[in-house]
């Protein structure tokens, strides 16, 4: 296990410090605000620690409302809507300087049998270890910069392998532009067999390169176009249980941007095809410069 997935780990391993209220904290990086995929996997683990035990997380719906400041810790607070027989409600409100900076509404369900059906068929793709990693990948485009380099060296909790181009190689190339993006992702160690984690890892995932599939429409890329962008609202279904550290092929595409915001869907596939999650999210993407 490298250090950056260990320490990943160790930022889902939320302090409690009240009856339903727990602290986070952010890397210390020299970012200036926190990821948004950080702070949805945070809140889903401190809902999830006042779930039932026997309910798996199924849904959650989330407001990004302020940038989170990775300067000081995060608190969460889970207010217990809901316990039925079959589903559990939990409304999570991440607050930094005493202002919420993030909601989320999660749902938890009891396994029950019922029907079965699977519509979206796993796009056709190479096998992710005949694939480049993204660092490789990069380092293609930036070859051997400055600027670039130490981000380029560090290790990263997630090893994505794209089948799809790179927003870079779209801004270089418009015969790359396209809405859809397939990209293979999993945590490179075995990892404990807590459902839960492996629902939050997902989490965490799914807001690495979803808002990319936007750009890659324009051929327009983060660092390499001048542009201004934040995530506006992010909902996943978790529709079967499923393993972070196995390979996932994260589907997506775009099929709106308008008003300054963009849409973009996601479908998460494991190697054998079965759809496991699904995700949605819509952004800011704000043009600074003609």
């Amino acid at each position: 296990m490298n250090e950056a997935l260990k320490e990943l780990l160790d930022l889902l391993d939320l302090e409690q410090i009240e009856l339903d209220i727990f602290r986070g904290r952010s890397p210390e990086e020299r970012i200036q605000r926190v990821f948004g995929g950080q702070v949805a996997a945070q809140a889903l683990v401190a809902a999830g620690r006042t779930a039932p035990p026997d309910r798996a997380v199924h849904s959650l719906h989330a407001y990004f409302i302020r940038p989170g400041d990775p300067s000081v810790p995060i608190v969460y607070n889970v207010e217990r809507v809901r316990d039925g027989r079959s589903f559990t409600t939990r409304r999570v409100v991440a607050i930094q300087h005493g202002k919420a900076i993030f909601t989320m509404s999660a749902s938890f369900h009891i396994f029950e049998e019922g029907l079965e059906h699977q519509a979206s068929a796993m796009p056709e793709v190479p096998d992710p270890e005949t694939l480049p990693t993204f660092q490789d990948r990069m380092h293609e485009l930036v070859g051997d910069r400055p600027e670039y380099r130490d981000w380029l060296s560090r290790p990263r909790p997630v090893d994505a392998r794209y089948a799809t181009p790179l927003t870079w190689e779209a801004h270089r190339n418009p015969e790359l532009r396209s809405a859809k993006t397939n990209v293979w992702f999993r945590y490179d160690a075995d990892l404990p067999d807590d459902p839960l984690l492996h629902v939050v890892l997902a989490a965490y995932a799914s807001d690495f390169t979803l808002v990319d599939t936007v750009l890659l429409a324009h051929g327009m890329a983060w660092g390499a176009s001048d542009l201004q962008g934040a995530s506006l609202d992010h909902a996943m279904w978790f529709h079967r249980p499923f393993r972070a550290d196995d390979w996932l092929l994260y589907a997506q595409q775009s099929p709106w941007a308008g008003g300054a915001r963009g849409l973009a869907r996601g479908e998460m596939f494991t190697a054998s095809g079965d759809l496991v999650v699904s995700v949605v999210q819509e952004a800011m993407i704000r043009v600074t410069k003609s």
